[in-house]
């Protein structure tokens, strides 16, 4: 193999699928990354079992008279004198391409090594057998969801950080994805809240009907790092067992979570009695300055809201009181009051897409219902504080 390359292309697609690469695993085949050179590029192949990445950088039609931003602009691989496959230590080969300071990179390979070199620096990795390396099938001709993928990126992230982190119910690890009626919906929950976001999406490929699938979180975060225009219409394809995200670069497949996802429709309240609307930004900066005294183990702040005002007043033992005032729209009962997690309510205005944030709730003990944008909605269990 003998291959000319754009350093910052290889560095980005290095970097990418060093993503998924395990510093440190029983396999330690898996520690590595494919590098399969053709007549149309380079490849870069990167797996833990659980996800796993196939990244191209296309051939381009560089000339001795380009500049390096032309080079770049017509292709991050400049020259493919032999193609062939080396599979050589992912940490070390990155490291090396990012604190090169040439613009141009030659990989070549000789019996069993692969030489990574820029002008007058150079290394020399011992290379791994190929038939050792996991395989990772092509994305294939199957029935997708087609998205835009600044879409997907939003979507992603106004949902993905209420799913469970601790151990306990696997199936609350992962974002349920599913496809209705022109729509693809994401939802994740940990039991305590609940994030539920849709986004405009187009059926292409075979007519059989999109499967709802339990998305591994950190697949979710994969997606996202590998779509770098979001202009671009991205493809996403909810297998039976896997779940694939296509771009014009990178194919990444994430193995699905099995079990039953909640039943997250029964959680959101069809109809409430008392509804809010305030300014999204004050809110959050309010919300902080009364958390500023919640302790760990009374991490509560009570809203209190009467006519066009809300309160929030927080405590702890040894730390004191607090409270802050902010003007709202209310409709409902003459007085209300419902106490949550500070931290929850900060997390989910951080991703609100409007001036203004609506809350809903019935009793100080049923769930409350924030609307943080069109087709946004977030549900967030109460918590019990004394008067």
């Amino acid at each position: 193999m003998k291959v000319v390359c754009d350093r910052e292309k290889l560095r980005d697609g290095l970097a990418i699928v060093n993503n998924v690469v395990p510093s440190k695993s029983a396999k330690p085949v898996l520690e590595n990354v494919c590098l399969v050179a053709t007549i149309d590029g380079l490849e870069i192949l990167g797996t833990d079992l659980e996800c796993s990445v196939r990244y191209r950088i296309p051939i381009g039609e560089a000339r001795e008279s380009d500049t390096k931003e032309e080079k770049t602009l017509r292709g991050g691989v400049l020259r493919v004198d032999e193609p062939g496959v080396a599979v050589v230590p992912a940490r070390v080969a990155l490291d090396f391409v990012r604190d090169l300071s040439a613009d141009e990179v030659v990989l070549s390979t000789q019996e069993s090594s692969l030489t990574i070199q820029g002008g007058e620096d150079r290394c020399q990795l011992v290379t791994v057998d190929r038939d050792e390396f996991p395989v990772i099938a092509p994305f294939g001709e199957q029935a997708t969801v087609a998205v835009q993928g600044g879409a997907f990126v939003r979507v992603v992230q106004r949902t993905s950080f209420a799913a469970a982190r601790e151990a306990g119910r696997y199936a609350m690890h992962g974002v349920l994805s599913e496809y209705d009626d022109g729509m693809l919906r994401l939802v994740a929950t940990d039991g305590r809240r609940l994030a539920m976001s849709s986004i405009p999406a187009e059926r292409r490929g075979p007519t059989e009907r999109a499967r709802p699938a339990i998305v591994p979180t950190k697949g979710m975060q994969l997606f996202c790092r590998v779509i770098s225009d979001p202009l671009e219409t991205v493809q996403l394809h909810l297998g039976e067992n896997q779940v694939g995200l296509k771009t014009k670069h990178a194919e990444i497949f994430a193995r699905l979570i099995d079990g039953e996802f909640p039943k997250y429709q029964a959680v959101i309240p069809r109809e409430t009695s008392n509804l809010l609307e305030a300014d999204a930004d004050l809110l959050a900066r309010k919300l902080r300055l009364v958390a500023n005294v919640t302790g760990v183990e009374a991490r509560a702040v009570k809203l209190k809201v009467e006519k066009n005002e809300l309160l929030l007043t927080g405590q702890s033992v040894g730390r004191g009181d607090a409270r802050a005032r902010m003007e709202c729209s209310y409709k409902g009962a003459p007085s209300a009051e419902i106490a949550f997690n500070p931290d929850y309510l900060l997390e989910g205005l951080k991703n609100c897409e409007g001036e203004l944030v609506r809350l809903e709730f019935n009793e100080r003990t049923s769930p409350g219902k924030f609307t943080l944008g069109e087709n946004y909605v977030y549900v967030v269990m109460p918590i019990t504080v004394d008067a």
